[in-house]
């Protein structure tokens, strides 16, 4: 099998270069409006952003944020298949401005953008931050009334374009191939993630490709991705991320074994990127073993309630809990070539030692 990888650095409130409803799954976290390393960016898009927090008009300087956002967001609508899903991972923000601190609901506008450009909004997945940190307060310390809730979660937004599923031929090989395990589907579907951590957001480290980009990332775990990727579409589909940043979106497509492409402004990113891609064949095979030895653990443990399992693994040999499982067939990159932005992917089936 062969993916195609591609990142245009350009503003993505441009898309020409992706066919109208050509995208099968839209994978992305956006800058987030009244996030203050974030000012700079939309303010050199929109001098009114930078003018409205000199006069402290939060209210206006909030809604021309997500003016900017929007305009990306209709080329999602335009490029994104019938029936393809979109998952937005965003964050409110609680900022000060002048004497009046609030909760900036981010994760609105965005519902609000999509409900009015005829996408169904499916349940959300709640991530759950977990932190060491023991301050839980803000405001006024101990005493009532005037400390303030402290954020700890984002937001993983689910929309599908249209009211109709995807259709897909009922014997589709790359479907039941794509299948998960049982046990994961309990996991991964769940509406609150708190087992995936933070990364670390420093870029001012010593390597040369890091330096020069901005003092934070901003990326998010590529285990968002990846479960993302695997829960919401097939083999060789077309993934994109329309604020590619580090690129781990892509790097999640490429260990799912998908298509992909990005879009961003900042082409220093790129170093860093590839340095990554140095990592890819290791981080794949990881990923694939600790799935499967993950399954295996579960089944173990399964047994041991003396449950009855009638299913094994076309592939792998080993038990499953459903019939869907069957054909689960996880896949590891042979190797991979480079032209420009473009990198080309050969994968094949991930071999597994029990």
């Amino acid at each position: 099998m062969e993916t195609e990888h591609k990142v245009h650095f350009k503003n993505s409130s441009d898309m020409s270069e992706i066919k109208s409803n050509s995208i099968d799954l839209m994978i992305t976290s956006p800058p987030y409006p009244m996030i203050e390393m974030w000012d700079g960016l939309f303010s050199s898009l929109n001098e009114e952003v930078k003018q409205a927090f000199e006069e402290e008009d939060r209210k206006k300087a909030f809604n021309l944020m997500h003016h900017e956002l929007n305009k990306v967001w209709k080329e999602v609508v335009r490029v994104l298949k019938s029936g393809g899903i979109a998952c937005i991972n965003i964050g409110d923000a609680t900022r000060k401005i002048g004497k009046i601190f609030q909760l900036f609901p981010n994760h609105v506008k965005v519902i609000n953008f999509f409900q009015n450009n005829d996408f169904i909004e499916l349940p959300c997945i709640l991530w759950r931050k977990p932190t060491n940190s023991p301050n839980k307060f803000l405001g006024s310390g101990m005493l009532p009334p005037n400390a303030y809730i402290t954020l700890e979660h984002e937001y993983i937004l689910i929309f599908r374009k249209g009211k109709n599923k995807r259709t897909i031929p009922p014997k589709s090989e790359n479907r039941y191939k794509s299948a998960f395990f049982w046990e994961e589907r309990n996991k991964w579907f769940s509406d609150v993630w708190e087992d995936i951590r933070g990364i670390s957001q420093n870029l001012n480290k010593s390597n040369n490709n890091q330096k020069n980009i901005r003092k934070r990332s901003a990326a998010f775990p590529l285990e968002i991705p990846y479960r993302l990727i695997n829960m919401f579409s097939l083999y060789e589909d077309l993934v994109l991320d329309p604020f590619w940043g580090t690129g781990t979106t892509s790097l999640a497509a490429m260990i799912s074994a998908r298509n992909s492409i990005g879009y961003e402004i900042n082409s220093k990113f790129m170093g860093l990127f590839k340095e990554n891609m140095g990592k890819l064949r290791k981080l794949n095979s990881e990923i694939n073993n600790n799935r499967l030895h993950q399954h295996l653990e579960f089944i173990k443990h399964y047994r041991n309630k003396a449950k009855d399992i009638k299913y094994t693994s076309a592939h792998y040999k080993f038990p499953v809990i459903t019939k869907q499982e069957i054909d689960v067939l996880l896949y590891s990159i042979k190797n991979y070539s480079e032209n420009e932005n473009k990198f080309i992917l050969n994968h094949q089936k991930f071999e597994f030692a029990q």
